[in-house]
């Protein structure tokens, strides 16, 4: 997940700081110490994150763009000019662009805006931004909320005592909501000093860079992997009281399934697994498992060898995440020299993927009466067959404009002009419109037709064939009598049969 920095370069930033020691600080140098801090624990620990830095005033400017240079980042902020007011809804701008350049709509983005909580002053401060929001033409959109996904966390170097004397709170706050609520408001705790910004860049790294950690087991061999980026909580809709789930630290591989059985499944988020000692050795990506053994000081890792014989065998493993909750490892080539473990996370379930039933009852080969694959691997146990076979070629009649239903109702007229000839064809349709009006309701409908039906009676002219009209009479009579609502002729699985006359053949 991406992170942009946006710093906060207006002259508000400059105004100085009382400290004990006799060192004088600007809030700039705080925010500038807070953020060399961020970046150090994410260079240890996130190495994999790319960040971008952006400073912004009345404008905005790209410092660096993303990237995994930490030094880099650090280098861009000790040379940071100071400019002119603040200008928040600028900056928001700039982020959707250069987010949106990079890594499209899709993907999701944390965003770490750093200020002293000025709201800047007249046209283009905070205060004016939200209050105009309701008054603004679709070419003056407000940036929030973006087009993808987004936390926000916004670092105030200041007390939130400060914050509430301006007023400030209130705005930071309905900016944070405007943004999706997905975030957190940071503020001072205590005097404004190097040892309040220090906490309060800790709280947020806490917040939203702290490494996942886990154990990766199978049988009697596991590894310590980190999980990136961190799985989020998951919150499932059809409990009755859904709370968030938790990835367990504690990853089992219950089993391993060839990839054209799995195929290509629905999948929540997607992460990288790598092992602590090929981490702790500064590597990017897992590369070939030889080179991956020798980051690891060439002692044996098991989420090397796992990672190894996925990619050699083709197949993935499946592990349970938590209680009714599984996800799938699998090899993710980047290159013809680089490949990586990734761990992908299935909807909270005991059958995630319909097609291989449920999790708990697959099991080994070795115990089924006889090979599912065959002796020559020519057929296979998927997709899993239900004991009752499910239809979806069923002539289901859905009416979502009224065009739809227009052109069934002239279906039935054409054919009612031409009986005798179309009467089975009538009635097949008559009735379809019969069964969707009262599962429906619809009871106004089927007096509506029993009408225009009366009304063909009487427009039938003088060649007509007798039984025409005792065919539509019948018909009328009986969509009346349905539309009444009584159980003896609106019952659903009954239908409206031709009438026997003298003229019938």
């Amino acid at each position: 997940m991406p992170t942009v920095v946006l710093m906060d370069a207006s002259l508000s930033m400059t105004r100085p700081v009382s400290q004990d020691s006799n060192e004088e600080f600007q809030r700039k140098n705080l925010a500038v110490h807070g953020l060399n801090m961020l970046f150090e624990h994410m260079a240890s620990n996130y190495r994999l994150e790319f960040t971008a830095l952006m400073a912004f005033s009345s404008l905005w400017e790209l410092l660096v763009p993303f990237t995994r240079d930490y030094n880099a980042l650090q280098d861009a902020l000790s040379n940071l000019e100071d400019y002119d007011k603040t200008c928040v809804e600028s900056a928001l701008n700039g982020v959707s662009s250069v987010v949106q350049q990079e890594w499209g709509s899709a993907c999701p983005c944390q965003v770490v805006l750093v200020t002293d909580g000025s709201l800047g002053i007249g046209k283009g401060s905070l205060r004016h931004s939200l209050q105009t929001l309701r008054y603004r033409g679709d070419d003056k959109k407000f940036p929030l909320p973006f087009p993808f996904p987004t936390k926000m966390f916004i670092m105030c170097v200041a007390t939130s005592e400060e914050l509430q004397m301006t007023g400030a709170v209130d705005k930071w706050e309905e900016l944070l909501c405007l943004s999706g609520g997905d975030g957190q408001i940071f503020t001072v705790e205590g005097p404004l000093c190097m040892q309040g910004v220090q906490a309060m860049f800790g709280r947020l790294i806490d917040r939203a860079y702290c490494p996942f950690h886990a154990v990766l087991h199978c049988g009697n061999l596991s590894a310590d992997v980190q999980v990136f980026p961190r799985p989020e909580p998951i919150v499932v809709d059809e409990e009755v009281e859904p709370l968030p789930r938790t990835v367990n630290p504690d990853l089992e591989i219950i089993g391993f399934i060839e990839i054209a059985d799995i195929s290509s499944p629905p999948v929540i988020s997607r992460h990288l697994v790598l092992p602590i000692a090929v981490n702790k050795g500064a590597a990017d990506e897992l590369e070939e498992e030889v080179s991956a053994s020798q980051m690891a000081g060439k002692s044996p890792n098991f989420c090397v060898l796992l990672h190894g014989s996925l990619k050699v065998e083709g197949m993935v493993a499946l592990v349970q995440l938590g209680p009714e909750w599984f996800g799938m490892l699998y090899s993710q080539a980047d290159s013809k020299k680089k490949s990586n473990l990734m761990m992908s996370l299935f909807e909270p379930s005991t059958e995630p993927l319909p097609w291989l039933g449920k999790i708990s009852h697959l099991g080994p080969i070795s115990e089924a009466a006889e090979n599912p694959y065959g002796e020559d691997d020519s057929k296979s146990p998927f997709p899993v067959q239900l004991p009752v076979k499910r239809s979806y070629a069923q002539n289901v009649t859905v009416w979502i404009k009224a065009s739809g239903l227009q052109t069934d109702v002239q279906k039935i007229l054409r054919n009612a002009r031409k009986l005798p000839d179309k009467t089975q064809t009538f009635y097949k349709e008559l009735n379809r419109l019969r069964k969707a009006a009262l599962a429906f309701g619809f009871w106004d409908l089927l007096k509506g037709v029993a009408e225009l039906l009366e009304r063909e009676c009487t427009m039938l002219p003088d060649s007509a064939h007798p039984d025409a009209a005792f065919q539509l009479s019948h018909a009328a009579q009986q969509l009346k009598l349905a539309s009444t609502g009584d159980s003896q002729y609106a019952a659903f699985e009954q239908n409206i049969v031709p009438m026997h006359t003298d003229f019938s053949s």
